[in-house]
């Protein structure tokens, strides 16, 4: 067995928004480190002020680094076929599983986490943090909080543990894989019929009936999960099914899309959960006895027409306050505070004074308009183009008047821009509010590859 010990440096910021900012690789057999790779990663974002305060990595030294995708290959090179080994590696796995994503690679690896083993194997340790940890075990470390001094203490580390595992519990009991148990032949063969790529799958019984609907960026792993797993409805699943046919979709929105649509189609026995509505927020707008336009978090109500809606209210409040922020509105006027005087942003500068009338409404209703026609695509005609099944393909999702109205995929720039075409590529599918706040939230939260805004009779 041969490891990718390895150590990442990220920009910081939110979950799954991070970038690396510099990576170390080193591939070990056992014995002797056979190969290796380090480089700082122009991360093509900015980079959180603690973060260069803690490696010293700013973006001037950045600015002339290879971007991941030119490094990408290497990495596969140097991990091919081996265990990833870090020191949490969940985080540097996840780290690495987003950026391949981003470029549409499926990178999947076992991982060892060198935290987990130590705890098992050097208990009673003060602690576990890589530095503190190395410091307490006498191996050299220079450079922390940088990727090749990490990676080079981890894979000291790792030799250490690998001496102290007798009785070879690291091969057996901590490499990260699905569960290997003894699957019945019948699920195995519908598991190795399966992609290991994105798209929505269905479980069918003896009848051919629709049991249960899914979606996952890896058809075949999930499957496996569902045909390993212990619990009642897993099992139930496992007895009851038949066969599994599948749609590859090429990117998480068309998956996401589809699956709610069939759901509701089918209404398949073991879907109970989504056939609910998935969100219970909404964003609202309305222009006060002054003429501000006014913003508000409430509750979803398909009688009000929404700008944006959120599964909870923690996720509407996170996100009302960064448009707040990001567009420079008033916290007040913005439903962020409820004071009947100025807002806080008002005291430190950061509001223009619409809380207290000293910007007038033309002008503050200028940035709110900004914000509306960027989160929103009431009345809006437009495309939404993405990856697709392979890599000269890609997806498209028409929005016609404000309304979701289906998605399709093409192969030639003219497809979609020939109304009669494409409208004969577009799968129709029906606009409802989940629908909506699928479009909404993966648009929030991702990019894809762009948006085309059309003319109003373009694919009418």
């Amino acid at each position: 067995m041969e490891y990718a010990i390895l150590d990442i440096e990220t920009t910081g910021g939110k979950f799954n928004e991070e970038g690396i900012t510099e990576i170390a690789i080193y591939r070990f057999d056992g014995t002797k480190v056979v190969d290796q790779f380090a480089s700082l990663i122009n991360p093509e974002r900015s980079i959180q002020p603690f973060v260069v305060n803690l490696t010293g990595i700013n973006s001037e030294m950045l600015r002339n680094a290879p971007k991941f995708y030119e490094v990408a290959k290497r990495i596969i090179e140097i991990t091919d076929g081996a265990v990833l080994v870090a020191h949490n590696a969940k985080f540097d796995n996840r780290i690495l599983t987003t950026e391949f994503d981003r470029l549409g690679y499926n990178f999947e690896k076992d991982t060892l986490c060198t935290v987990e083993l130590a705890k098992n194997l050097i208990p009673d340790m003060p602690s576990y943090s890589l530095g503190k940890l190395v410091r307490s075990l006498g191996i050299p470390l220079s450079d922390r909080h940088r990727a090749q001094g990490d990676a080079k203490a981890t894979v000291e580390l790792f030799k250490m543990l690998l001496v102290k595992d007798t009785n070879k519990e690291i091969v057996k009991q901590f490499v990260k894989k699905d569960p290997k148990k003894q699957i019945d032949t019948k699920l195995l063969d519908i598991i190795q019929k399966t992609p290991s790529e994105i798209g929505v799958y269905y479980m069918h019984n003896d009848e051919g009936d629709i049991i249960y609907i899914g979606k996952s960026k890896n058809i075949k792993k999930r499957l496996t999960q569902h045909f390993t797993s212990d619990n009642r409805k897993s099992k139930a699943m496992q007895l009851a099914v038949s066969a599994v046919t599948f749609e590859k979709t090429g990117n998480e929105l068309i998956a996401l899309l589809q699956e709610s649509d069939e759901i509701k189609k089918h209404r398949p026995k073991y879907n109970r959960a989504l056939r609910k509505t998935v969100f219970n927020y909404q964003l609202g707008s309305f222009v006060d006895e002054l003429g501000y336009i006014n913003l508000k978090i409430e509750k979803a109500d398909a009688r009000k027409k929404a700008i944006t809606t959120f599964s909870n209210y923690q996720s509407a409040k996170n996100n009302l306050e960064n448009i707040i922020n990001k567009y420079r509105l008033c916290q007040r006027l913005g439903g962020f505070h409820s004071t009947t005087g100025s807002c806080f942003n008002y005291g430190i500068k950061e509001c223009e004074g619409a809380c207290v009338q000293e910007e007038s409404p033309e002008h503050y209703n200028v940035r709110v308009q900004e914000f509306l026609d960027e989160y929103s695509y009431a009345d809006k005609h437009m495309l939404i183009i993405d990856r697709g099944r392979d890599i000269e393909e890609r997806s498209v999702i028409l929005i016609e008047d404000g309304k979701f109205k289906g998605f399709g995929f093409y192969n030639l720039n003219y497809q979609i821009n020939n109304p009669e075409i494409l409208k004969s590529i577009i799968r129709p599918m029906q606009n409802n509010r989940d629908s909506q706040h699928i479009i909404q939230t993966y648009l929030r939260k991702n990019k894809v590859i762009k948006t085309v805004n059309l003319k109003p009779d373009t694919a009418k």
